[in-house]
Formats: C-alpha cells, sequence, structure tokens
C-alpha cells in the first residue's frame, strides 16, 4: 500500500516563496507526527504533494473531511511575526496516510 502526505496551501494568501516553503514544512512536521501509517512511509520515502485551495473556508473544510475520514491532519496558524497577522490560517498537512485515502479527498485539487 503507498503511502503519502499532502498538503494543502491557500492561494488567496498570496504568500512569499521563503514564507510558504516555512508553513508548508510546519504542516508536513506536525501531521506526520499524528500518523500510525509514519514509519512505512518513512521507508516508502516520505512522498508529499502540496495542493492548492482557494479560500480559509476551503481550507476548513478539507480538514474537516480529513478528520471525518480518519485521517491525521493538522492545521497550521501562522505566528504572524513577519508578513501575516497573528493566527492567519496558512495550510493543512493531511498524512502520512493510504494514497487511495487521501485522493478521495483532494482529487480534484490544483498542484501548486
Amino acid at each position: 500500500m503507498e503511502i503519502k502526505q499532502v498538503i494543502v496551501v491557500r492561494k488567496d494568501l498570496k504568500l512569499s516563496k521563503g514564507k510558504l516553503a516555512s508553513q508548508v514544512a510546519h504542516a508536513a512536521i506536525s501531521a506526520a507526527e499524528k500518523s500510525k501509517w509514519k514509519d512505512e512511509w518513512l521507508k516508502q520515502g516520505q512522498k508529499k504533494v502540496v495542493l492548492k485551495c482557494n479560500s480559509k473556508e476551503e481550507l476548513l473544510e478539507l480538514y474537516e473531511k480529513a478528520k471525518e475520514m480518519n485521517l491525521p491532519s493538522e492545521l497550521i496558524y501562522d505566528a504572524g511575526k513577519t508578513q501575516l497577522e497573528p493566527g492567519t490560517l496558512t495550510c493543512v498537512g493531511i498524512g502520512p496516510a493510504p494514497s487511495e485515502e487521501i485522493d478521495k479527498l483532494t482529487r480534484n485539487l490544483k498542484l501548486l
């Protein structure tokens, strides 16, 4: 069974490349720490896919659906020390989990 992780980023925020990279890293680590599939994912090479969504509302909806599907997931809120206001929701990490399960949730999203 293939295991992967997906990070979904809000495209409406127009993050700089550096801010985007740090937020994606936060999401990847935070979600992975919660996953029962973490060890297998590490053995398989830590596959990650970064996708985009249109809004905070869409990101929250994805998170709620991930929780309903029992997929490990973590919302990331910025600390507000550089570009964004404190508490700005930037992205969600989903997985590591079976690819087929994550795909049910994210198949209609576009690559970042």
